[in-house]
């Protein structure tokens, strides 16, 4: 029981922090750096560029100055995409991170069974599993793209961020649909009981109620 509770604490922590990265990466911009020529020669002649989901900025030792990407049709296809998977990818870390937490041992709802606590935790897991595959297209593919259309030099902190996240949340949501067991505190239909008032007989609820019937009159 120990043994699985930790490992119910380590996909959920891993998964959570992953979504963190997810959430980091979609809200910077410093997705890639841009620049024909060296680091040095960028920034002094105010040529190195950061481009990210929602700005392009200017990176100089005087300024950094940056760009709103405000003109949605007319924006790039990945930029658009990567922005659409990014924030699905954010936003389904709340509802994911609740059925985990509801499948906990420690949580308790009236009429819970070992059998519900598995199917949230199955549902959270598999939203984890869902947000890393949104966070990896979008981190493989915005790079490409901006590598087409502008030539890049390196990647940025935002891009790290994200491959970070989907790697976490990838190894969350495994260890949550694999890991996660029925929980023997809790009752389930193998382990529940009818009782007759007569002789206490205990018989499983598996049986056909005609037995059950039979037996409460005897």
């Amino acid at each position: 029981m120990a043994f699985m509770l930790c490992r119910q604490l380590t996909g959920t922590f891993a998964s959570s922090t992953g979504w963190v990265g997810l959430i980091v990466a979609t809200a910077t911009n410093d997705w890639v750096r841009t620049c024909d020529y060296s680091v040095a020669t960028c920034v002094r002649m105010d040529e190195l560029g950061s481009s990210g989901l929602w700005a392009e900025c200017v990176i100089s030792p005087a300024k950094y100055h940056c760009s709103a990407l405000n003109q949605i049709l007319s924006l790039p296809a990945h930029i658009q995409t990567s922005r659409a998977l990014m924030v699905s990818a954010s936003l389904l870390g709340l509802p994911a991170l609740l059925m985990v937490l509801m499948a906990m041992p420690c949580v308790r709802f009236q009429n819970d069974t070992s059998t519900n606590k598995l199917q949230r935790s199955r549902i959270g897991g598999a939203l984890y599993i869902v947000m890393a595959v949104f966070g990896l297209i979008s981190t493989i593919w915005f790079p490409i793209g901006a590598y087409q259309n502008d030539g890049i030099m390196s990647f940025g902190f935002s891009l790290y961020a994200g491959w970070v996240g989907v790697g976490l949340c990838l190894l969350g949501g495994i260890i949550i649909l694999c890991c996660y067991g029925a929980d023997p505190a809790l009752p389930s239909r193998d382990t529940s009981f009818y009782y007759s008032r007569s002789r206490g007989v205990a018989i499983p609820s598996d049986q056909p109620a005609a037995n059950h019937a039979k037996t409460a009159h005897v």
